[in-house]
């Protein structure tokens, strides 16, 4: 799970792609959520409240161990990874409140998440009186992973409109790829490890997984997100940043049976968001053609002068 594809290889890809991101986006889908904060914060409440409350109850439902169980509430306290942009690029969800959410969402989990943390350490494990505070350093590396490639990819669109759009396909496709590379990538280098991790959580991951995809879709829709916005809070609330989970248990608790949890989500969240993101883009066909470049008509009709 400390393999150079998931410490080096995927955050390249990742910046990488980024870049392609912004590509696309321009300072007006910005402008656009900043006068919809009620979106953001639907989806803030459902990922720091409601998530790691059904991580504990699915906790106690399949009586894990202790350290799994911690490992369980670490994951669930974990700001969306930077994969979510990814998935919503590719499902046509609003990539910009992606972006919007994980930036918002990394500075909170500053408190957040040692609080969600030392309360799973002090409920499922209180001999360890271990305790521990959110790295810095951590956040820094998802704004530098996220935001400065799609700047420069903002960058490149409001100078080379016609390049931008030419690469919009490509990208996609591209993306694409590199989600598949991936996931083969990932179960390759935990080849030995993958059956007994998926044995221990394996059931819990996935039905976890597929809840955080769930209540980020269906309850932003519900309150009155758009289609966009709901495909962009399901993926931001259901892909979580396993690589950060992964850390915080190995280098701030010092426990592989903390970091199982995360190594096993981060390999059934990606078919499984993938599938799911499926399933709630389709239908959209030519109706999503027609509607989606709406928002940049004028923007780009100025571009052009």
């Amino acid at each position: 799970m400390d393999s150079p594809l998931a410490t080096v290889g995927l955050p390249a890809a990742l910046a990488i792609i980024m870049f392609g991101l912004g590509l696309s986006l321009t300072v007006a889908d910005f402008a656009r959520v900043a006068r919809h904060p009620r979106v953001v914060t639907i989806a803030l409440a459902c990922q720091l409240l409601i998530l790691p409350a059904v991580a504990f109850g699915l906790v106690l439902l399949f009586d894990l161990p202790p350290l799994l169980a911690v490992g369980m509430m670490v994951l669930a306290a974990s700001p969306g990874g930077t994969t979510a942009n990814l998935f919503s690029h590719l499902y046509r969800g609003d990539v910009a409140l992606n972006i919007t959410l994980t930036a918002v969402n990394s500075v909170i989990a500053v408190v957040t998440l040692p609080i969600v943390t030392n309360f799973a350490l002090g409920y499922f494990d209180p001999d360890t009186g271990t305790s521990m505070g959110m790295q810095f350093t951590k956040v820094l590396q998802v704004f530098a992973i996220v935001l400065v490639p799609v700047v420069i990819g903002m960058l490149v669109r409001a100078r080379r409109v016609d390049f931008a759009r030419r690469m919009d396909r490509p990208v996609r496709i591209a993306s694409a790829g590199v989600l598949v590379l991936v996931i083969v990538g990932t179960i390759a280098a935990e080849s030995e490890n993958v059956g007994s991790y998926l044995a221990d959580v394996g059931a819990i991951t996935t039905l976890f997984c597929l809840a955080s995809l769930t209540v980020g879709y269906w309850i932003p829709k519900l309150l009155g997100a758009d289609k966009r916005q709901s495909i962009a809070c399901s993926m931001e609330i259901g892909i979580h940043n396993s690589t950060l989970a992964i850390a915080i248990a190995i280098s701030v608790l010092g426990s592989v049976d903390i970091a199982i949890p995360g190594a096993v989500y981060g390999v059934v969240m990606f078919p499984a968001a993938a599938i799911f993101g499926w399933l709630i883009s389709r239908g959209r066909g030519s109706g999503a053609a027609s509607t989606l470049p709406i928002p940049h008509e004028a923007e780009r009709a100025a571009e052009k002068h």
